[in-house]
């Protein structure tokens, strides 16, 4: 009998290795932009493989990065993205940059050659050839490699694959020369054994440390617990709440994830009053932790810390792994009281029941959280009935209140099982909707050129588990990468798209806005340079050029339901519809 782990009795090009290790590790989707310097690995694909996985066609590399990037937030499996060289790659170099700063797993592979250079066609090989490739993308990817034959091949996707799923997660990236790709396979490679593991186990925490911030939380009088990331797994929000509580403390999620439901008692973000008597701070999975704890100048790009002189930070999660040493996500370095370095979805069940066990020990401290929880849950019912009042304000305004867009999606959606995207309609959403299960929200959204392609991927994701898609569209993003609606009509990727579509680059604006104010030019003149008109966009028109169903441009408020509700009916028979709101600069 044949080895199974053996490949090339059935295979006739070193290509077809490739296709047999796409195929075994089990990515769902290829996402490709056709390129010649893979196309011995495309025809493996095709005929080898029997194009399964199935190959999507993008418009652009860069949007077939943000696909994978969303699809990966959405459920946590990674797809397999292949570019061409050089060019390919550059196009997608800002996904891959995202995907990075946003921890998802996304297997990049590319091509280019050959490096042989007997083997180079006049010009156009010569062009799309490096000497090192994967130098375009190596500070912003945790790993690159470029086999040198064959034999290399095996080994490499596997290291990729691991390194890619090893948390703290993110996109590595493959290169293969077209001559490698192209020419005959005269032996047996031999394959990863199908029964070996892809990535390694959890990081676990050291329970001495971690059972020294149970003892600081348990003596705490107000501890706040700041959670970023921990929502990346579906775990996350059960065990966030947990912990609450066990300990009754006020969470301000951080939002990289959707880490806590919106509507529990113990919700407190935005909410940055919560720091104002803060003895411990907890991070949890954090790095972004400055932006939620204080008060941002933006004009004097100074800080001013909510949280009180002697507040004691503690910090679990993956400290200082896997940071670029050329980008800097990685943020301000915490001067914390207590370090631990550990996986959330291990540490935190763990953290739970060390505090649970003091707390049964300790009635004074079992009193203590009971009333600390009753004067959170007044401050989180407080500060929801405020934003319910909020949102009535421009009612019935034209150019529409993005609150009253989003309270209009809310009441056509409410009864479905849904999932929004990833911008929540400048945070209307997530003050007004009730966000109770892990999957509902894959996360914030990133910079503008990103949003389409992710909201996509969250889209494929969720395709045929008979949930309601959302994506809160803005204008200035769907402008940079408009070919990104027609990947979904051409694969049957049913999502409502409500266009936020003020007709500006806003969030510039207002800068420009607060710089005219310091200096005393006109701000009349903050628009040029911003604006998105003359002519504005018929986003509605180019939707429908490419395949969805599409109305308006709405700006009466009063027909935003109906619409929807015509809108949504197309969703739910399998077709992407857009509905274009023109919304106020102001969220």
């Amino acid at each position: 009998m044949a080895d199974k782990n053996l490949t090339g009795s059935n295979s006739a090009w070193q290509s077809d290795v490739i296709a047999d290790l796409i195929k075994q590790f089990g990515f769902p989707y290829l996402v490709v932009n056709p390129g010649a310097s893979y196309r011995g690995l495309h025809d493996s694909l095709v005929n080898h493989n029997g194009n399964d996985p199935p190959m999507l066609v993008s418009p652009h590399e860069k949007i077939a990065v943000q696909i994978a990037h969303g699809y990966a937030k959405a459920c946590g499996q990674p797809l397999c993205v292949i570019v061409h060289n050089v060019v390919g790659l550059l196009h997608s170099v800002m996904g891959i940059y995202y995907a990075y700063v946003d921890r998802a797993p996304v297997f990049v592979v590319g091509a280019t050659g050959p490096m042989d250079e007997g083997k180079r066609r006049p010009r156009v090989d010569w062009d799309h050839t490096a000497n090192v490739q994967g130098n375009a993308v190596r500070d912003f990817v945790k790993w690159d490699y470029q086999p040198g034959g064959v034999e290399g091949i095996p080994d490499s996707f596997a290291r990729a694959y691991s390194i890619m799923m090893s948390e703290p997660q993110g996109p590595t990236y493959l290169c293969y020369d077209a001559a490698i790709q192209e020419a005959p396979l005269t032996q047996a490679i031999k394959l990863p054994n199908v029964s070996s593991a892809k990535q390694p186990s959890k990081l676990a925490p050291d329970m001495k440390a971690l059972a020294d911030i149970a003892d600081r939380l348990i003596a705490a009088q107000w501890p706040v617990l700041l959670p970023q990331y921990v929502g990346r797994q579906p775990s996350g929000m059960t065990d966030m709440v947990a912990l609450a509580e066990t300990i009754g403390a006020p969470v301000v999620d951080g939002q990289s994830r959707l880490n806590f439901p919106t509507e529990h008692p113990l919700d407190c973000r935005f909410n940055k009053d919560v720091f104002k008597k803060a003895d411990v701070i907890l991070a949890l999975d954090c790095r972004d932790w400055e932006r939620p704890t204080h008060y941002n100048d933006r004009l004097n790009r100074t800080l001013k810390a909510h949280y009180p002189d002697g507040c004691q930070w503690l910090d679990i999660g993956f400290a200082d792994i896997e940071i670029s040493k050329w980008a800097m996500g990685y943020q301000k370095f915490p001067d914390c009281a207590a370090r631990v370095l550990a996986d959330t979805e291990i540490a935190i069940p763990a953290l739970t029941e060390l505090c649970k066990t003091r707390v049964a020990k300790d009635a004074g401290a079992a009193k203590r959280i009971g009333a600390r929880a009753r004067e959170v849950k007044d401050i989180h019912d407080k500060q929801r009935a405020k934003w319910r009042e909020e949102a009535r304000e421009d009612w019935d305004a034209s150019p529409i209140s993005l609150a009253r867009l989003a309270s209009e999606v809310w009441e056509q959606i409410k009864t479905e099982d849904w999932v929004l995207t990833t911008a929540p309609f400048e945070d209307w959403a997530t003050k007004l909707w009730d966000f109770d299960k892990s999957y509902r929200w894959p996360g914030k959204a990133l910079g503008t050129g990103t949003q389409i392609g992710m909201a996509i991927g969250v889209a494929l994701a969720h395709r045929g588990k008979g949930r309601l898609v959302v994506d809160c569209q803005t204008d200035g993003d769907l402008m940079f990468d408009v070919g990104a609606l027609w990947f979904a009509a051409k694969h049957e990727i049913p999502m409502l798209c409500v266009m936020h579509n003020n007709r500006a680059y806003y969030n510039d604006w207002e800068h420009q806005i607060t710089i005219a104010r310091q200096r005393g030019t006109p701000e009349s003149r903050a628009y040029i340079g911003m604006d998105i008109e003359g002519p504005a966009p018929d986003f509605a028109g180019l939707a429908r050029s490419l395949g969805w169903y599409a109305e308006g441009p709405i700006e009466n408020p009063a027909d935003i339901a109906p619409a929807l509700k015509r809108a949504i009916a197309q969703v739910k028979a399998g077709k992407p519809a857009l509905i274009d709101t023109i919304t106020q600069h102001r969220g």
